[in-house]
Order: C-alpha cells, then sequence, then structure tokens
C-alpha cells in the first residue's frame, strides 16, 4: 500500500536521483562561473600591480613633486581586497567541487542500488 501511495524505499529513492540529477548541473554551472570570476580577479590583480608599478615610477621620474602615494596606497589597498575575495572564491570553489564529487558519488551508489535490487 505505500508503493502505491508513492512513500515506499522505491520513491524515495527515485526523488533522491531526481535530486541530484537536478543538482548536478546546477552545482557544475556554479563551478564554471567561481572560476571565471576568480580569473578575472587575477587579471585585475596583476592590473593593479602594473598601474601601481607605473605611478611609482612616474613619481620617481617626475621633476615635479607630484605626491602619488596616496593613489599607490588606494591600489595596493585595492589589490589587498581583491587577493581577499579571490581567497574566498578559491575557498567557495573548493567546496563546491566536494560537493559535485558527493553528489557524483552518491548517484554512482544510487544506481548501483536501483540496478542490484537494492536489498529491499
Amino acid at each position: 500500500a505505500k508503493m502505491a501511495a508513492g512513500s515506499g524505499p522505491g520513491a524515495r529513492e527515485l526523488f533522491a536521483e531526481g535530486l541530484l540529477q537536478f543538482l548536478r548541473p546546477a552545482v557544475r554551472q556554479l563551478d564554471r562561473h567561481v572560476h571565471s570570476v576568480r580569473e578575472s580577479q587575477v587579471e585585475l590583480r596583476e592590473h593593479i600591480d602594473s598601474l601601481a608599478t607605473e605611478l611609482c615610477r612616474i613619481n620617481e621620474d617626475q621633476k615635479v613633486a607630484l605626491d602619488l602615494d596616496p593613489y599607490v596606497k588606494k591600489l595596493l589597498n585595492a589589490r589587498r581586497r581583491v587577493v581577499l575575495v579571490n581567497n574566498i572564491l578559491q575557498n567557495a570553489q573548493e567546496r563546491l567541487r566536494r560537493l559535485n564529487h558527493s553528489v557524483a558519488k552518491e548517484t554512482v551508489r544510487r544506481r548501483a542500488m536501483l540496478e542490484g535490487g537494492g536489498g529491499y
């Protein structure tokens, strides 16, 4: 009677399998987006470094006293924030990879149970 009502072990297994199939593409897409953002963060950090170096060079070459130090400090502060965001993204991406691995592992386990009769 429980199986007919859709609440037996088989129904739960099918629901879990469907949920895993639903989550896998979302996790993979999120992982790709995080990877893309991390690449952008690296490029931004490189541009900030280049600009800070160029400002320091300009400041040294100036015959007129032009204080660019506050701008260099702002750039270095921005770079520090970019590095912090990149570290956060890296941690999030690692968690996504572990989640994706767990989903794949659980899918294989459930598929094997369904194909093997599940022992019920």
